[in-house]
């Protein structure tokens, strides 16, 4: 699960269509007759954070990079629907004891990292010690993970105690030192045993963000600097990164290549694709590009002059490309492709629960944020910002997880200007002095800040919660930084509101309950919400497989997150992207991250069917 920009989808495009074909002309015009190098370039709106597993603090962006570079023992299969698991270095699904608790996974041998420095010129073979090693780091004190929870919470023995031990006595890390939670038991298996039982836990053995392979002896060469060197056994491997500008991933020539051996879903679009990949080893582009751009309009500029391959549609051109929800006749001409669908995300503005103003459990705190909630119009946001391009939320769980009911009603979704000024009056927040602005029951004043970014889309959202808040009476102000600076901000506990998304990397839905768990306080929950019956709940659903009996427990602690309103939920988004007729195989993955070595570019003079 991670964190990306409030409703901001991962605007993922290939750039490289213009290049190529002249790229295609210079080599028909003399010299050699090689082959094109295929460029597949990326559009990112917001910069990422760090290339290290550890220390991405759940962004998308990086976890998304990350993902083409990292291998987990498992992937999802890219064409399967419903969502299914298959083997990825693991030479066959994990071996799963009885009481589920304990998953065995043998990897394949002959599976070899990117060339690097850090191997002195020698080939480097993936064994099971670099996944022991992998999942270790984040209980390394070094790195102060806010990841560390994804394990914490599964409560893998000795690995806890070993952490603690290393801050107690101030020594580095033991990777050493042979723990039950995590172990190698011969060059090509290791072990993962959980403290307590988790009937979801194999999806996280698909997330590269969290068990992607990571060889000790490259971390020790860079040390500090190993944000900047992530070295794997994908695809790809970083080539070139401008921080904040552009990254540049090139193939891997250690990478053995793999052919589509799934099972696709019974769909037309998944069907064609599976044949096109049949008997044929991906990668199949040579380089990808990707570039930070935060304004929505050079990205939609690009696209419409045939230089982005594939655009996440910006909700501020929805009515221009999508007139009445279909695509608009100019797109149609040129063999552009839509491809639509909900997303299974969720999108809030979070209050800080230790804040002095918008925080606290006492009734009068909790009446200040529920009356912000039904002040905030979150139909105008979804209209305005976002060009329609979502649906309201009714709770934190998105869609396609467990949880997830679609029949759900809350408070949520509300929008009552005339209910927000009725609870504050009776709370006591009132104007005083006559100035048109509330004061806190004290007497002291009230002025809400909200953490924000500075693109076009950030600031209509700004002004559409400003004239919400005028409207009852509230003052708001804005604190304006990059995404990094935030998130860093955000786990530091220095903002009092900040809105951005949580995306599933995973059909589980439980992650949605668990950013409000208090242990997860400054990790995934952000707002640092501490409620004991709200934790006992998590607890329970926890522990439970899937079923009636965890619904019911999911619904009580969703009732209990609408009551006390740690968070503000917004909305689910609906993807819109748009397709060049040149781009081969894309189909839109609910939660894989690691797509790009499926998809095929060509010239736009060569637009072959797809």
């Amino acid at each position: 699960m991670k964190r990306r920009r409030l409703l901001q989808a991962l605007a993922v495009s290939a750039t490289g269509a213009a290049s190529d074909a002249a790229q295609s002309a210079a080599v028909s015009s003399g010299g050699p007759q090689t082959a094109p190098r295929k460029v597949l370039r990326v559009v990112f709106p917001t910069p990422e954070s760090s290339f290290d597993p550890p220390q991405t603090n759940s962004d998308a962006y990086a976890s998304t990079l990350l993902a083409q570079i990292l291998e987990a023992p498992l992937a999802y299969d890219y064409l399967a629907r419903p969502v299914r698991l298959v083997p990825q270095t693991a030479a066959d699904l994990p071996e799963v004891s009885a009481d589920g608790m304990t998953f065995t996974v043998r990897l394949r041998p002959g599976i070899y990292f990117a060339d690097d420095p850090a191997f002195k010129g020698r080939r480097r073979e993936l064994v099971a010690q670099d996944y022991v090693y992998a999942i270790k780091r984040f209980y390394d004190p070094r790195y102060n993970s806010s990841d560390l929870y994804q394990f914490e919470g599964l409560k893998l023995p000795g690995l806890s105690a070993l952490r603690q031990r290393a801050i107690d006595q101030r020594k580095p890390f033991d990777y050493d030192r042979e723990v039950e939670g995590v172990r190698a038991l011969d060059r090509y298996t290791f072990r993962i045993q959980l403290g307590q039982p988790d009937p979801r836990f194999i999806w996280r053995l698909a997330d590269a963000g969290l068990v992607g392979a990571v060889a000790r002896e490259v971390v020790e060469h860079y040390g500090d600097d190993i944000g900047s060197h992530p070295v794997g056994t994908g695809p790809f491997y970083l080539k070139r990164w401008r921080r904040g500008s552009q990254i540049v991933l090139e193939r891997s020539a250690s990478y053995r290549g793999v052919v589509y051996e799934g099972q696709p879903a019974d769909d037309p679009q998944a069907q064609s694709i599976a044949a096109a990949l049949r008997g044929r080893k991906q990668p199949f582009v040579d380089e990808v590009h990707v570039d930070i751009v935060e304004e929505s309009q050079p990205r939609w500029l690009s696209f419409l002059n045939g230089t982005y391959h594939w655009l996440a549609l910006p909700g501020a051109y929805a009515a221009t490309a999508l007139p009445g929800g279909q695509l608009a006749a100019f797109l149609r001409k040129r063999g552009v492709r839509l491809q639509r669908s909900l997303q299974p995300d969720m999108a809030m503005t979070y209050f800080f629960m230790e804040d002095p103003l918008v925080g606290g459990y006492a009734p009068a705190q909790v009446a200040l944020r529920r009356a912000i909630g039904l002040a905030f119009d979150g139909q105008a946001y979804i209209d305005r910002v976002l060009g329609g391009q979502a649906v309201p939320a009714q709770s934190t769980i998105a869609p396609f997880t467990s949880g997830f009911d679609p029949a759900y009603r809350s408070e949520m979704s509300a929008f009552d200007p005339a209910r927000a000024k009725a609870v504050l009056d009776v709370y006591g927040y009132r104007d005083r002095d006559g100035d048109g602005w509330r004061e806190r029951p004290d007497g002291s004043p009230l002025v809400l800040r909200m953490a924000t970014q500075s693109s076009q889309r950030d600031r209509l959202s700004n002004e559409l919660w400003r004239r919400c808040m005028q409207r009852v009476g509230l003052r708001m102000e804005f604190e304006v930084s990059t995404w990094p600076e935030l998130l860093k901000k955000s786990r530091a506990g220095t903002l009092m509101m900040w809105g951005y998304s949580w995306s599933a990397g995973s059909p589980d839905g439980g992650f949605f309950l668990g950013i409000a768990y208090g242990p997860h306080a400054s990790e995934s929950n952000d707002p640092r919400f501490a409620h004991a019956p709200f934790d006992r709940l998590y607890e329970a659903q926890l522990r439970l497989p899937d079923g009636p009996q965890r619904e019911a427990v999911m619904r009580q602690a969703k009732d209990m997150l609408t009551a006390y309103m740690p968070y503000k939920v917004h909305g689910h988004s609906v993807l819109n992207v748009l397709v060049q007729p040149w781009t081969h195989h894309y189909w839109r993955h609910p939660f894989m991250r690691d797509v790009w070595r499926f998809v095929d570019v060509s010239s736009p003079n060569d637009p072959r069917p797809s």
